[in-house]
């Protein structure tokens, strides 16, 4: 254990390489210039090549990747070219935002999508089954922000029963934390809800076939203990692995609902690192997604050891 351990670290580095390479040759390369979003339009020549000079931009690409790799090792992200903060304080401002909408949406999709797949499974062919087949090919098609605007006038603005923008910190509360999370969680988790219990229905149709479980009702165990301490159970590995997934997609997701809904997150501000070519920023929120991503593949793969313990590493 504490060898794969050690193996998975390790192996995140050149993980983490790549990405800051791509990250910093896309952003060089891609058209634009942050000296001229800083300076405005009124900025002269000399004015420019000032700033240029002063944020290291006149320098040659290798020059100014390894200034930034070194600061890096030493756990300096940089700072914003607009904000004048560290990229580290930034990112530790908005991760409360991000969590809370992750954790919650997170509970929702896991806390519907996984009884909702047994249930189709064990009711495999019936109407359930065909409701959630429906539920979950409409969910893969309509496009997050459309799932958003219709929630948005539905419970925001015809039955005003939660507010369609902002974001309000725990330490002021739990219920108006979580009135201000319901509908973006929403939003983000019934497109996951649809992939989870699809993934669930299937994984848990097949154990049903399997040999285990007719002895296992042969000797007269209830349904509900059949299914969730031998069908689930040995179904979970697939389960787990596609939850991790949709952790992952989460934060693609995460990008689009905080700016439909004003939640002062990491998606908000990524976006607002990218309208302005703030190069440290993104540099450092794309690092903490790769890391981030990382992290969750590793806790995936040592659940594998307590749901299978036949599996070693």
């Amino acid at each position: 254990m504490l060898a794969f351990l050690i193996r998975r670290v390790l192996a995140t580095v050149p993980v983490l390489l790549v990405v800051a390479i791509l990250v910093f040759a896309m952003l060089r390369l891609a058209p634009g210039d942050p000296v001229a979003a800083i300076v405005g339009d009124a900025g002269s020549s000399e004015h420019i090549d000032k700033v240029r000079d002063k944020l290291g931009l006149n320098q040659s690409l290798p020059v100014q990747f390894v200034h930034w790799g070194s600061k890096l090792l030493h756990g300096d992200l940089g700072e914003s070219y607009f904000i004048k903060r560290p990229v580290a304080e930034l990112i530790g401002q908005r991760m409360q935002a991000s969590l809370s909408l992750t954790a919650i949406t997170l509970l929702l999709t896991v806390g519907v999508a996984v009884p909702l797949g047994v249930a189709a499974a064990w009711r495999s062919g019936g109407w359930l089954d065909r409701i959630l087949m429906c539920i979950s090919t409409l969910g893969f098609s309509v496009p997050s922000f459309v799932i958003a605007y219709v929630l948005i006038w539905l419970f925001g603005l015809h039955l005003q029963w939660l507010p369609v923008q902002g974001y309000a910190r725990l330490n002021e509360g739990l219920w108006p934390w979580l009135r201000h999370l319901l509908l973006p969680a929403a939003t983000l988790s019934l497109i996951y809800m649809a992939l989870i219990a699809r993934v669930t229905r299937a994984a848990v149709a097949e154990a049903l076939t399997e040999d285990y479980i007719r002895t296992a009702r042969a000797k007269g165990i209830s349904e509900l203990q059949l299914l969730l301490r031998h069908a689930l159970a040995n179904a979970a590995i697939p389960i787990v692995t596609v939850i991790g997934i949709g952790m992952a997609l989460l934060m693609g997701g995460v990008v689009v609902t905080e700016t439909v809904f004003a939640i002062p997150g990491l998606g908000q501000l990524t976006v607002d690192a990218v309208l302005s070519r703030d190069f440290p920023l993104i540099q450092g929120i794309t690092l903490f997604f790769a890391l981030t991503y990382v992290c969750i593949n590793l806790l995936i793969d040592l659940s594998y050891l307590l749901f299978d313990p036949r599996i070693r590493y």
